[in-house]
Order: C-alpha cells, then sequence, then structure tokens
C-alpha cells in the first residue's frame, strides 16, 4: 500500500495533477506489481517561496514546473525502485511533458508493522495480521 506525496508548484489545472497522479500509480503498478485499486496519493500545490530548489543543481538548469515526489512504501529491492525511477521518469515525459531534469523522487521505506489499513491487515476475526492483535470493535 504505497502512500505518494506530490509536490506542485500552485497553478497547476486539475488535468494536470491527475495526469501526475495516473502516471506515477501506473509506475507503481508496473515496478511494484501493486494492485490498481492501491491507489493512496496525495496532491499539494506551494507557493513559489514555499517550495524551494536550487535552479542550476548539479549543473543542470530547473524550471518552475519541478515536481517533487516522496513515496512511502515496504522495502523494495534496488532493482524494483530502479524500474520505477525509469517508468516514472518515461510516464511524466509522456504526459504531461515534464523533462527528466524536473523530477525529484525519494521512497521512504517502512517495516509491514508500520502501515495499517484495515482492508488489508484485519481478519474476519478482528486480529490485525501484522501485528497479532485483537483490535476493539465500537
Amino acid at each position: 500500500m504505497p502512500l505518494v506525496n506530490i509536490s506542485l508548484r500552485k497553478g497547476t489545472s486539475a488535468d494536470y495533477r491527475r495526469a501526475i497522479a495516473d502516471a506515477i500509480h501506473q509506475a507503481m503498478m508496473d515496478a511494484f506489481r501493486i494492485p490498481a485499486d492501491d491507489r493512496f496519493i496525495l496532491i499539494s500545490e506551494h507557493s513559489p517561496e514555499n517550495m524551494i530548489q536550487d535552479r542550476t543543481f548539479f549543473g543542470i538548469e530547473r524550471i518552475d514546473k519541478s515536481v517533487f515526489l516522496q513515496i512511502v512504501v515496504n522495502h523494495r529491492p534496488v532493482a524494483q525502485k530502479a524500474s520505477f525511477y525509469e517508468f516514472v521518469v518515461k510516464n511524466l515525459g509522456h504526459t504531461p511533458g515534464l523533462r527528466p531534469e524536473d523530477i525529484f523522487i525519494g521512497i521512504v521505506e517502512v517495516a509491514p508493522e508500520n502501515w495499517w489499513a484495515f482492508a488489508r491487515n484485519v481478519n474476519a476475526s478482528g486480529s490485525d495480521a501484522v501485528l497479532g492483535t485483537a483490535l476493539p470493535r465500537p
């Protein structure tokens, strides 16, 4: 159950934001083999003074349309992460037309016990499959 945080500059259209979310989700399905319904994405827009980047980091010119991505996932092999990066760059290059130089990706890996989603962890008896405990019922 990856959790995706997308940060953009203010002023983008709903279609633009959706294209980015769709591209990231497709990259996760292709690289991480997540199911199509495993979609948890937050999109935040920031004013220029609240989204700071070096315009020439490593001597590469960057534009205002840069996208910062933070993906929280369970541990993934290096090959899967490399594949994910490639899919993201390819997908975002196609739609909405971002340059690789303007895409920043950070993956945060967490242990399974640090995730909780009712449908994924709780069995019919009310026990949490990951933590091994029963959950209180209202």
